[in-house]
């Protein structure tokens, strides 16, 4: 081994954690970046010389930094990778049968768990840079402990973590933490928040003002750093950095991009020394993964990409979210690795505090999809049974087993099916292996996974929104994506051949449209769409839709990625295939609906035979002879959506059901409420006869409502016979008249010429209420309002009389009202 190795920090804590392991067969390192707890304490482990007990395997949670460990220790031994130290990533494998130490993703490391739980020939396995709690690891790590207490109890297990936050891990594994010191130089920290307030993060999108500001942080950096070490800015993905590259050609300086689709070549001169200055554009992987050497100055742009449910795909996806302090404590470690440095962060000091501690563990955020289908097959389906340092959210958990009975992929119990044992083993996103799997037949091998290899990664936004035309772009190759399609294209195939079945192709296979169609419907059968008449699509989920013109206007699209920005009522279609209607009928045969649907819509009752894909309407015929109890149902949801204004309600009609309000509010019980809400409630009963005739909205503005409302009384005790004496709708005054009485407010009202009431002096009474009696002159206008009329004769009836009796010289006004004979007529009448 190199001296290199034999130099780094992490040798000196080697003899405890192999002691550790020995003793307890588990084991927590805890070692900062750079010390060597990726690159050299693999080496030393028992079995990485070739001896008992087998061969160390270490998982990675990214491609980059997996092969990037693999060629560090290759290096350290002076050996190429494929010799003692290999590696194997989706779509790439270097070993031979020398090899001892395989480095791995946790994705690969999955695989292999379900296809040989015991691990024939392993005998250490290492889940480096656990602290980040990735989905996968978590999972690898569950797996391995069961494996650890049911098959292989001498199977060592280190979990080794660039942060002392391990107690969680320790207590998880039973084990000890070894801890190695890191050689940090001082960091002097620098707050440079932009100069303007920008956007915050939405999805995948960045203010580009953000990033305009962090290029400018990265030239006044390289301007104050003179010509000492190198500058590494962190930013969020693939685009920014683009992006920032673009605006930092002409310093004089070498402008790498380090990220996980970043060429080999490309990763390998990031991370070793360079000839001239250098600025290192780089994702998260370059927080801990990754060592990168001579780095003196880190520009933080505050942003990540975290895997979030991306709905607009019905995948797991990353959106871009603000950095958690232990992540930016970790990116500012880099610039004093080799001596001291300075990190430049692009958010105000106050900000700072308000930041998350950790970031979430990925199982809290991300779909679960793929964790329940590897739990399934495992033979956990409910993952209760696993050592998880996070339980899986039960409502995403439920979610996810949802979509996997729609796949087919586990039974009623949640447990894995043979499909989904197949679906396993494709290295997929569950949706993506049901659309090979089930598309293979009719396509072929190649195509069905040229295909979807299309759909596992982010197609680039160049290459247009249909996605027939995409694939034929990146069959003729020329650009960085197309290498790396038609190497998962190519892993796809492999794939599916393994996982068994014939797939011959050729013959009478679809055209590139229709293929593509059918991979994308097969995927995402929910996200389906038909064109309106009034434009736009309608997916059968019930989404909204608007499609450029690159789709042509097709009556049908499988959508494969759409999102719908704030505000905003329609997903924007971003990458779609043409498909027919047999395609979408196939594809969503679980959301076929053939039915006989009875409604109250747009002001009627609407009969129809209805064909429906979810939410899109394929065929409706008018019903001839709809069912009588659909049909009043459906009327009596009009009336709820209308009110009883749809009724006929004449006056006699109106002043009934104010005369039976008013009971109901003076006795309560059983008279009945006849507010609004109430007679809707009771509609079914009041109106029953009416709306057994009925059959649309017409024959409801027919119904008098008048006749229907007697019903509501309370006949079976015998009450209702006595509502008139109760609220009688007339009262008898001394003339021997009958004045309808007004129930329309709080109290009765009994407007009366003040003649007629002459010798009456108690007030007419309703219900036990007295009347308010509005006494009028001889023209019928209001002369006085009283509730006491024997008050009113005793007192307010002079000034009355003193003022009415010369206007109205005609009628009699007597001294003493109460024993005057009353009368209708003037004085000459009566003479």
């Amino acid at each position: 081994m190199r001296a290199e190795g034999r130099a780094l920090p992490v040798a000196a804590v080697v003899p405890a954690l192999l002691d550790a392991l020995a003793g307890h067969g588990c084991a927590v390192l805890a070692a900062p970046p750079g010390t060597g707890k990726t690159t050299l304490v693999p080496l030393l482990l028992p079995g990485a010389d070739g001896r008992p007990p087998g061969r160390v395997v270490v998982a990675e949670p990214r491609r980059m930094a997996a092969r990037a460990a693999a060629r560090r220790m290759a290096w350290l031994l002076g050996e190429q990778v494929g010799a003692t130290v290999g590696f194997t990533v989706r779509g790439e494998r270097r070993v031979s049968a020398a090899t001892t130490v395989e480095v791995v993703t946790t994705g690969v490391l999955l695989q292999r768990l379900q296809r040989d739980p015991e691990l024939a020939g392993v005998g250490t396995v290492v889940l480096d840079e656990c602290h980040e709690r990735h989905l996968d690891a978590d999972t690898a790590m569950a797996f391995l402990l069961d494996v650890r207490a049911t098959l292989r109890p001498e199977l060592r297990l280190v979990a080794a973590s660039a942060t002392t936050d391990t107690a969680a891990w320790a207590a998880l594994l039973g084990a000890p933490v070894v801890e190695a010191a890191g050689v940090l130089h001082p960091v002097a920290v620098r707050w440079a928040p932009p100069p303007r307030q920008v956007r915050p993060p939405h999805g995948m999108r960045v203010d580009p003002a953000l990033l305009d500001h962090v290029a400018a942080v990265v030239r006044g950096a390289l301007a104050e750093g003179g010509e000492a070490g190198d500058v590494l800015c962190f930013l969020p993905g693939v685009g920014e950095i683009a992006r920032v590259a673009g605006m930092l050609s002409g310093l004089g300086v070498d402008v790498l991009q380090l990220h996980g689709r970043a060429p080999a070549a490309v990763q390998d001169a990031a991370l070793a020394p360079g000839q001239r200055r250098r600025v290192l554009l780089a994702t998260s992987v370059a927080e801990s993964s990754l060592t990168v050497p001579g780095v003196r100055t880190v520009v933080d742009s505050g942003l990540a990409r975290e895997p979030r449910m991306d709905h607009a795909r019905g995948l797991g996806a990353l959106t871009t979210v603000r950095v958690s302090r232990a992540a930016a404590e970790q990116r500012a470690g880099r610039a004093g690795r080799e001596a001291p440095g300075t990190v430049y962060r692009c958010w105000a000091q106050g900000e700072h505090d308000r930041l998350a501690r950790q970031p979430a563990p990925e199982i809290a955020l991300a779909d679960l999809t793929g964790f329940a289908l590897q739990a399934a097959c495992w033979g956990e389906p409910d993952a209760t049974g696993l050592a998880l340092l996070d339980p899986p959210p039960p409502g995403a958990l439920a979610a996810a087993r949802t979509t996997l009975r729609t796949l087919g992929a586990v039974d009623a119990a949640g447990r894995a099916t043979p499909r989904g044992r197949r679906l396993g083993l494709l290295g997929l996103h569950p949706r993506l292996a049901r659309a090979l799997l089930d598309a293979a037949p009719a396509l072929g091998a190649a195509r069905a996974a040229e295909v979807t290899a299309l759909l596992s990664e982010e197609v680039p936004a160049g290459y247009g929104p249909d996605l027939a035309a995409a694939w034929h772009t990146a069959r003729r190759g020329g650009d960085a994506y197309g290498a790396r399609w038609r190497t998962e294209a190519r892993r796809l195939e492999a794939a599916l051949r393994t996982a068994g079945g014939r797939f011959p192709g050729g013959g009478h296979a679809p055209g590139d449209d229709a293929a593509a169609g059918l991979v994308v419907a097969l995927a995402f059968p929910e996200r389906l769409a038909r064109r309106r008449p009034d434009g736009g699509y309608l997916m059968v989920s019930g989404t909204g839709a608007e499609a450029g013109p690159g789709l042509g206007g097709a009556e049908w699209v499988a959508v494969a990625v759409a999102d719908r920005g704030a505000g905003r009522a329609a997903a924007r279609v971003r990458l779609a295939a043409v498909v027919d209607e047999r395609t979408a009928r196939d594809a969503a045969a679980w959301a076929l609906e053939r039915y006989e649907e009875v409604r109250w819509a747009q002001g009627d009752v609407v009969a129809r035979r209805v064909e429906r894909l979810g939410a899109v309407e394929l065929a409706a015929a008018p019903l001839r002879s709809p069912d009588p109890a659909a049909v009043r149902a459906a009327l009596l949801d009009g009336l709820t959506a209308e009110g009883t204004g749809l009724l006929r309600w004449s006056r006699d009609a109106r002043e009934l059901r104010q005369r039976m309000a008013f009971v109901h509010r003076v006795l309560g019980a059983p008279w009945p409420d006849v507010a609004e809400d109430a007679l809707l409630a009771r509609a079914g009963e009041w109106l029953g006869p009416e709306l057994a005739g009925a059959r649309r909205r017409a024959d409801l503005e027919r119904i008098e409502a008048g006749a229907a409302l007697p019903r509501l009384l309370p006949w079976a005790g015998g009450a209702a016979a006595g509502f008139g004496e109760l609220a009688p709708e007339r009262i008898e005054v001394p003339t021997g008249s009958r004045i309808r009485v007004d129930y329309s407010g709080e109290q009765p009202v009994l407007a009366v010429k003040l003649q007629e009431l002459f010798g009456l002096a108690d007030t007419p009474r309703v219900a036990g209420v007295p009347v308010l009696v509005h006494l009028l002159s001889p023209a019928g206008r209001p002369a006085a309002v009283t509730a006491d009329l024997a008050s009113f004769w005793r007192d307010g009836y002079r000034a009355v009389r003193a003022e009415l009796r010369g206007r109205y010289p005609r009628h009699p006004w007597p001294e003493d009202p109460s024993t005057a004979v009353p009368t209708r007529r003037t004085n000459s009448r009566r003479t």
